[in-house]
């Protein structure tokens, strides 16, 4: 492998910056060149740890700058609509929740909708959005700045109104999972939101797909073990797993996603 990427591949990583993910077959009908070409391109991109395959393509790595949220709603999606509504089953009529920021979060709330007695509390405008109009869930929206890239509501404004209630489910996300358990994420301003959600509620429900898995962020939200149940699509992580067992994190998984082969 050479010290440097093609042309052909920077064009590639720049592609997936604004998409997301990239899809095998469109990038060889892009660049007139064969599939099994792409794939050779992917996987030097990824030996670089630039990108990280997917079924069909791949998905570009950040460690410090998260995807554009359209981006990450593509990402997965089949995985995570699964993960929403296994979460939601979890959560029986008449409870009291918050709900997090999230393109997994909001396959949740998505998932809701035909509960009733639900008092759900947000700092995504996402969530609202999908709920307010059911006449059988009530939806407290948190105050602060709007953060514009996803409709998060963030800051010390977020935090203090988060801490006037004690509910009985949080529904949480993270942008990356870490070998060790840790739960990170981009914004530290975001990452104060949702510990404050933690720390008040009775049972805590982590949702993230196993791409998380193959990412990395810079802020620490959580561990692990402060969870109560993990749903995910696949947990490939041996370790994550024995983690799991010995913090009595309950797993739930609602299905493998098949990942190409190089």
């Amino acid at each position: 492998m050479s010290d440097s990427i093609t042309p052909r591949q920077q064009e590639i990583l720049a592609i997936a910056r604004v998409q997301g993910r990239v899809n095998v077959e469109d990038l060889a009908g892009r660049f007139e060149v064969t599939p099994q070409t792409i794939r050779k391109d992917l996987n030097e991109l990824c030996d670089r740890r630039l990108m990280t395959r997917v079924h069909g393509g791949a998905i570009v790595v950040s460690g410090v700058e998260n995807l554009s949220y359209e981006a990450r709603r593509l990402i997965a999606h089949t995985s995570k609509r699964a993960i929403g509504e296994a979460a939601a089953r979890l959560v029986p009529n008449n409870a009291s929740l918050f709900i997090n920021i999230g393109t997994t979060t909001e396959e949740v709330a998505r998932a809701l909708v035909d509960h009733e007695g639900l008092l759900v509390i947000t700092n995504n405008l996402n969530v609202a959005t999908l709920l307010y109009r059911h006449p059988a869930i009530d939806v407290i929206l948190a105050g602060g700045p709007v953060r514009r890239a996803d409709g998060a509501i963030i800051g010390s404004a977020a935090v203090e109104f988060v801490r006037q209630f004690k509910v009985d489910y949080a529904v949480i996300g993270a942008s990356a999972i870490d070998e060790d358990g840790a739960l990170l994420d981009f914004d530290y301003r975001e990452v104060r939101v949702a510990r404050a959600i933690i720390e008040n509620a009775r049972r805590v429900v982590l949702v993230a797909d196993a791409h998380k898995l193959d990412r990395t962020a810079p802020v620490r939200i959580a561990d692990l073990r402060e969870v109560d149940v993990f749903v995910t699509d696949r947990l490939t992580s041996a370790s994550l797993r024995e983690l799991c067992a010995d913090h009595g994190v309950e797993i739930v998984e609602v299905g493998e996603t098949p990942i190409e082969e190089a």
